[in-house]
């Protein structure tokens, strides 16, 4: 066990979101660490029950972050941890109902901040985006100190909303709150379906032995990073004190095309659907991305270990060991 962990051991933690991909793995993480006891707060709009580890020392409460009950009732607790995950999730949602996203990723973010402030935790985390706070113009490494006011979706907009209330609770309540900006998340605990994730999907569909729909050239690129480098990424930001008060890319720092994309998944699943070229979404405007992670390597020891490959094969093992509960999943839609 890595040295920092030893500071969850016997504490308590709360994770919104936790049924998603990296609530449920951070929750398994906080299970190794020891931690005494874990509440997860999901209302199940994207992830599954089934994806929540069941065990003694993890409570789950199926509710929403703008619900005042569910949050008193999970904050019935004293938390060492708040670990905020949930979110109204991914772009094209957001265009499709930008009022849900504003009341999920603003309205819910504030409030889970005033709980925490309110019930002094020790520690605030909060789950941003990379991908959608420096825009599609940043220059190349995309690097902290850069933050775009010209955004192309809701999604992306309230992001920096919670980012920017984060700092308030921060500088006028002295809030403990580190921000971690993710960056293309894959891997165990994604279940695909309508406005997943682009490599759960095209496994998906790959084991159908349908195409996988490009939309653009393929040539577009992405740092996608495994799950668990940013379990570990988290981790540290949620105990190293140089963390408090920052904003950290956490990524591979590795540009991927997503056609490369297509053709491992392809080859891992011997799909001879190929690949379909489709047109662009309207708001889809970053062709690269790659961003530095300088930043979360000096003050936390970040590092990512996961190579491209590696990862969407434990991804691919993941979707195919639970196959029979994903098709039965009340959110599966491809």
């Amino acid at each position: 066990m890595s040295e920092y962990l030893s500071e969850y051991k016997g504490k308590t933690a709360l994770v919104t979101g936790g049924a998603g991909c990296i609530g449920s793995n951070l929750t398994r993480a906080l299970l190794k660490a020891e931690v005494a006891q874990i509440t997860v707060l999901d209302d199940l709009s994207a992830g599954q029950r089934w994806n929540v580890p069941d065990m003694p020392s993890v409570v789950f409460i199926q509710g929403s972050i703008v619900d005042d009950e569910a949050l008193k009732k999970a904050f019935a607790n004293k938390f060492d941890f708040v670990f905020h995950l949930a979110a109204h999730f991914a772009n094209q949602n957001s265009v499709d109902d930008p009022e849900a996203d504003l009341m999920v990723n603003g309205m819910g973010t504030l409030k889970v901040l005033q709980y925490s402030h309110l019930n002094k935790v020790n520690k605030f985390v909060f789950a941003s985006s990379g991908c959608s706070v420096y825009g599609s113009q940043a220059p190349l490494p995309l690097k902290e100190d850069f933050v775009s006011l010209h955004l192309d979706t809701p999604y992306q907009i309230n992001k920096l909303l919670g980012e920017l209330y984060c700092n308030f609770f921060h500088n006028y309540y002295g809030l403990p709150v580190a921000t971690a900006r993710y960056f293309n998340v894959f891997g165990p605990g994604e279940i695909p379906g309508k406005y997943r994730n682009v490599i759960p999907n095209f496994i998906w569909w790959a084991l159908h032995q349908k195409p996988l729909p490009l939309t653009g050239t393929g040539e577009e690129t992405r740092d996608f990073t495994f799950v668990d480098d940013i379990i570990d990424g988290t981790l540290r930001l949620g105990v190293i004190p140089e963390a408090v008060g920052g904003a950290f890319n956490l990524a591979s720092e590795t540009e991927t095309k997503i056609i490369d994309v297509a053709n491992i998944v392809n080859e891992l699943t011997d799909n001879t659907g190929g690949v379909n070229f489709v047109g662009k979404r309207d708001w889809d405007k970053i062709s690269r991305r790659r961003a530095s992670i300088a930043k979360a390597r000096k003050a936390v020891g970040y590092e990512p270990k996961t190579k491209m490959k590696e990862g969407i094969s434990k991804t691919y093992d993941w979707i195919t060991a639970n196959r029979d509960r994903i098709e039965t999943s009340a959110t599966f839609e491809v």
